[in-house]
């Protein structure tokens, strides 16, 4: 499988269901051109997971709506849940490796362990 463009307009039906890798980047940057065959490669290594790439010139709002400081920044997600968010360029061996693990996730435990701290958190209240 190859990566896939990822935006604003595909972003939600892109990361609903299963594993996808999101690998945020720009022309420009030299380490995003260094990380791309890597990400490429992975993609096909991995065909029963999503790659996508988010062009943060062209995809301001995600950009933003991520906290995307550092590029390459790739973040991993499973059933629309962030699992993994990290600026910079990761070998090979450890791209296979992270994809392994999440494949590995109980996700009902994920969803719990995320419900916890949710119901930990003050939630803002309308105002009046």
């Amino acid at each position: 499988m190859t990566t896939q463009q990822v935006t604003e307009q595909n972003f939600e039906a892109t990361v609903k269901e299963g594993i996808v890798l999101l690998d945020f980047w720009a022309s420009w940057c030299a380490p995003c051109r260094a990380f791309a065959p890597v990400f490429e490669a992975a993609a096909t290594r991995h065909p029963d997971a999503v790659f996508g790439k988010v062009d943060t010139q062209s995809e301001p709002g995600l950009a933003a709506a991520f906290q995307i400081r550092a590029i390459p920044t790739l973040m991993v997600l499973r059933d629309g849940v962030v699992l993994f968010s990290q600026a910079g360029v990761l070998p090979a061996a450890a791209l296979d490796e992270l994809v392994e693990k999440v494949k590995a996730l109980d996700m009902n435990e994920v969803r719990q362990k995320v419900a916890e701290r949710s119901k930990g958190t003050p939630q803002a209240q309308p105002a009046e």
